[in-house]
């Protein structure tokens, strides 16, 4: 079973990243297989485990709690469908392409996902690999990461309007 998650915007389109193994640690930390570079993000923020067919999440004391539908869990199962929120970010799960379609969130319910074909992601490049920061003007070098990647999770952030949590 190959198990993604979707990057989901207000504006209705998505960014699709396959989880790289039976372990994904997410986090702003470069280390972390999927890095989000927000400071509301804690460095080590939860684990999602793919094992036997089941995925799991399970939060790793981060500040800021990890949400699956909304609700704040220690440790959860994930189905296809469901929302994980890690700071203002959400992703939909996906599960062999199972919703085709995820919905984006919650503000934005009634605006549809596009279907458009999403640029090839390498496990390990995060969705940016910056260290502990807010400011992308301050930044040269994002490594093997595109801009846009960067640019997209800033732009769900704006979109959401959470920027404003206290770092953990």
């Amino acid at each position: 079973m190959n198990a993604n998650l979707v990057l989901l915007k207000n504006n209705g389109t998505t960014k699709t990243f396959p989880l790289p193994g039976s372990v994904t640690v997410v986090g702003r930390q470069q280390e972390c297989d999927l890095c989000i570079p927000l400071m509301v993000v804690s460095r080590k923020h939860c684990e999602i485990n793919h094992d036997g067919g089941v995925l799991r999440v399970r939060d790793l004391g981060s500040r800021n709690g990890t949400l699956v539908n909304g609700k704040k869990i220690a440790d959860a199962v994930l189905n296809a469908g469901d929302t994980l929120h890690i700071g203002p970010v959400s992703f939909a799960i996906q599960f062999d392409g199972v919703p085709a379609e995820p919905i984006g969130p919650e503000s934005a319910s009634s605006v549809p996902a596009t279907g458009s074909p999403e640029p090839e992601y390498h496990p390990g490049d995060g969705i940016g690999d910056l260290d502990e920061t807010n400011d992308l003007g301050a930044v040269e070098d994002v490594g093997t990461v595109e801009d846009d990647d960067i640019l997209e999770i800033m732009e769900a952030v704006a979109e959401n309007g959470d920027e404003d949590e206290a770092p953990s």
